[in-house]
């Protein structure tokens, strides 16, 4: 996210005092009743392919018994089904109930804190429910959830379908399904069963492995039982280094901070390691979490960023994304890179000791204040004088997100190659990634859930322009493709499954060990497929692979490039291999 124009929005530290919206919801509907003859997209506006996902119907329910009702009608009626979440933020299609005919599923309106037991310290809660709204809850009751994504909108069922996580390698990890002891799940059944059925699994249930994290084709899940733990408090201090030994360091540190994770960014040589630690309840400190990234920004900057020239109070040789990507100016983007980053540094990415102010390191603080944020969902105006950066409606950024993770084992080898890949470019090709505030390195433990992680993991999430026009290639298209498929194909990355372009998915399933162990529990449960579709069923290699191969298809990720058709050899962009791993299949200027 680019920091120079990240605008505070009814906050004590803002400047000037504005409205601010919440994300629009996914979901469309052009019927008079608001519930049928609808389509949905996620919250970046687009899917990977960019195509539109219809369903005939979209049903909130309020309740598990409206939810075990609408499933069974659709269970009856042998239709499609796909569970949508409030804010809708996975990449890939997951959501797409395949054809005019599906009925969408929103956990809208099932999002409750239905228990929480201080002594056994459990929280019950609908599936709807935000990781806010749980953070939140919990502390009320002098508990906290260990571990957690980064950004708070994302409900409870959604980030557990795609295993979504913080950073950590101590004790259950930094996964939050690993925090799970029990899932409510509504099935189909048959008809002597009505049609549908609530399982209830518990922590020794042998298919909670499988239904922690599910994809969304087992089922819609109704209640989570989350395992918390008293409230406590961290120390986060930010080290600015070179990055010279990061390949050695990346292994250690993990061992060594129990909230630890890492910032590269390869184009300055630089790496941000986050030393984040556990410290005593009585340890001086009140520090907040309100990260540059998250905040409400003003609309209108957003879209002088993107478009500037466009706009009629700008200037026409004003810098941005767009007139840098189309006069190849990488040397422009290498400056607004080095403001960006050098301003998150001095402004501890958002980090304050006491909510106010960021006064200087040690930051001490509660876990609730610390573990996630995203104040840019909190408002309920819609005047959209500010948004979420990434919100469609603003023209504002426009990404990709690339992330997969690499076993401890190979993650040195792994950096060590896009370092020499750096090394041998000598052109500023990385600075697009660092415009996005570079590389997020999280730590990731091994997990028992079928669709986890398979061993210790280095998460690494690499966020980057996208053209708004899916034919037109990209500066340097070819580094960032070869980082993508040394990581996937090399060194055999797993995909994050809420976020990536199609060919992170390609043959993916098969490194899973217990992969068929979840299709059997898959097809015991929905044995019609009723909850999968088109998109899942090939990322679980039950069709033909996620590739689409078409003419331009490998510019957008939808397949890797074997012939300069996959290109764009009309502007000069032909298929090639990698500088480093000559097995990729790269777009090449």
């Amino acid at each position: 996210m680019k920091a120079i124009l990240l605008w505070v929005c009814l906050g004590t530290s803002a400047s000037i005092i504005v409205n601010c919206s919440p994300p629009p919801d996914p979901i469309n509907c052009s019927s008079l009743s608001q519930t049928t003859n609808c389509t949905i997209t996620n919250s970046y506006g687009t899917f990977p392919d960019r195509s539109i996902c219809r369903a005939g119907e979209v049903a909130y329910p309020k309740s598990e018994d409206e939810l075990i009702s609408i499933v069974a009608n659709a269970s009856m009626a042998k239709r499609k089904i796909k569970v949508a979440t409030r804010y809708s933020h996975s990449i890939p299609k997951l959501v797409c109930p395949d054809g005019d005919n599906g009925l969408l599923i929103s956990t809208r309106y099932l999002n409750h804190i239905l228990n929480i037991n201080r002594s056994s310290m459990l929280m019950i809660v609908e599936s709807g429910a935000t990781l806010k709204q749980v953070i939140e809850e919990a502390a009320e009751a002098g508990l906290a959830l260990p571990h957690s994504p980064y950004w708070w909108g994302l409900t409870i069922g959604g980030l557990l379908a795609t295993g979504a996580h913080g950073s950590s390698l101590w004790g259950k990890g930094s996964a939050m399904h690993e925090y799970v002891v029990g899932l409510r799940i509504v099935t189909p059944a048959s008809p002597g069963e009505g049609y549908a059925m609530v399982l209830s699994l518990d922590a020794d249930h042998p298919d909670l492995d499988a239904a922690k994290v599910s994809l969304g084709v087992l089922g819609v899940v109704s209640q989570v039982t989350l395992q918390l733990e008293p409230m406590f408090k961290r120390s986060i201090t930010n080290i600015v280094t070179v990055d010279s030994d990061l390949g050695e360091k990346a292994v250690e540190f993990g061992l060594q901070h129990e909230f630890g994770d890492m910032t590269w960014y390869p184009e300055q040589r630089k790496v941000v390691y986050r030393i984040d630690d556990r410290v005593s309840v009585e340890a001086e400190g009140n520090g907040v979490n309100d990260f540059i990234g998250f905040r409400p920004t003003l609309t209108l900057a957003l879209r002088a960023t993107r478009l500037a020239g466009q706009l009629p109070f700008t200037h026409k040789n004003l810098r941005t994304e767009e007139s840098q990507e189309a006069i190849g100016n990488a040397m422009s983007k290498c400056v607004d890179a080095r403001v960006m980053t050098t301003t998150l540094m001095a402004s501890a990415y958002g980090l304050t000791n006491n909510g106010l102010l960021f006064t200087g390191y040690p930051i001490i603080g509660y876990q609730n204040r610390l573990q996630s944020s995203g104040t840019c969902i909190d408002s309920l105006d819609d005047s959209l004088i500010t948004s979420c950066p990434w919100d469609p409606r603003v023209e504002g950024e426009f990404f990709y997100q690339t992330s997969f993770s690499i076993t401890l084992s190979k993650a040195r080898d792994f950096i060590q190659d896009v370092q020499k890949l750096r090394d041998l470019m000598h052109n500023y090709s990385l600075c697009g990634l660092e415009l996005y505030n570079g590389i997020l390195i999280r730590y990731v433990k091994a997990s028992s859930a079928y669709l986890g992680k398979e061993e210790d993991s280095l998460d690494f999430d690499i966020t980057y322009y996208q053209s708004d026009d899916p034919m037109k290639p990209r500066l340097y298209e070819d580094v960032i493709e070869e980082i993508e498929q040394i990581g996937i194909f090399k060194y055999g990355g797993l995909p994050h499954w809420g976020k990536n372009r199609n060919i992170a998915f390609e043959g993916a399933i098969q490194k899973y060990a217990k992969a068929k162990d979840f299709l059997r529990v898959r097809d015991k449960y929905d044995p019609d497929g009723l909850f999968s579709n088109e998109w899942t069923n090939q990322a679980l290699g039950l069709r033909r692979g996620v590739s689409i191969y078409k003419e331009g298809c490998a510019l957008e990720g939808l397949c890797v490039c074997s012939e300069d058709t996959h290109c764009a050899p009309d502007k000069g962009y032909f298929c090639r291999p990698g500088k480093v791993y000559s097995e990729a299949r790269v777009n090449n200027a």
